[in-house]
């Protein structure tokens, strides 16, 4: 990991799998869970891996020892706050933040953009991808320093990543591939996933909040 800044993961799982109507954590995708799929990429670019989530005792047993669990309180207020309190637990510059239902995301391809890192201006507080006038903050990468600006929204009632970025100064990420964002909401996308191996022919990925 040399040729790329030293990284904290922070993996979010704590959303409520309404759609998939069981916990997409938990979920199997050629023989791994989502959860620990998403923990072993994360540990092949990040010098620390972090799991965000109110129920540690639900998946303590299957991410990889090394990884932390921050424990988040109960009830849940979405992602943006989650992330700010697994940003209160890095040491690192950069923090890459992923969600556990991305099931094509690879480790190089990680590796491949945190590369990019050192071409962001330093006046920008994240590099995030794009989809359309939308971005996909749940994949992308956030500079510490944003936790200033991240405290200071959420004391104002702000809960959306998509305002909280607008007014910010953030980078695109450039992705060429959209099919490794696509994540799995419902039982009809898990299907696609299994049975489909050209996923851009089936479906749009989902815009995260």
């Amino acid at each position: 990991m040399s040729d790329f800044p030293a990284l904290t993961a922070l993996i979010l799982a704590g959303g409520q799998s309404s759609r998939m109507g069981r916990d997409k954590a938990l979920l199997s995708f050629q023989g791994v869970s989502f959860l620990e799929n998403i923990c072993l990429i994360a540990q092949d670019c990040a010098v620390q891996v972090s799991v965000i989530t109110p129920w540690p005792e639900r998946y303590e047993l299957i991410i990889p020892q090394c990884c932390q669990i921050i424990k988040e309180p109960l009830p849940t207020r979405g992602p943006l706050l989650a992330f700010a309190l697994g940003l209160t637990f890095v040491s690192t510059d950069w923090v890459l933040l992923l969600p556990c239902d991305l099931p094509l995301l690879r480790s190089s391809i990680i590796q491949e953009w945190s590369r990019l890192l050192a071409t962001v201006p330093e006046n920008a507080m994240a590099s995030v991808p794009r989809c359309g006038n939308r971005w996909e903050p749940l994949c992308a990468f956030y500079h510490r320093r944003c936790l200033a600006s991240l405290q200071t929204y959420i004391k104002q009632g702000g809960t959306s990543f998509q305002k909280w970025l607008n007014a910010a100064v953030v980078e695109e990420l450039i992705i060429d591939n959209s099919e490794i964002l696509f994540n799995c909401n419902t039982p009809e996308d898990l299907e696609i996933i299994i049975n489909y191996p050209d996923i851009n022919r089936k479906k749009t990925y989902h815009k995260r909040e």
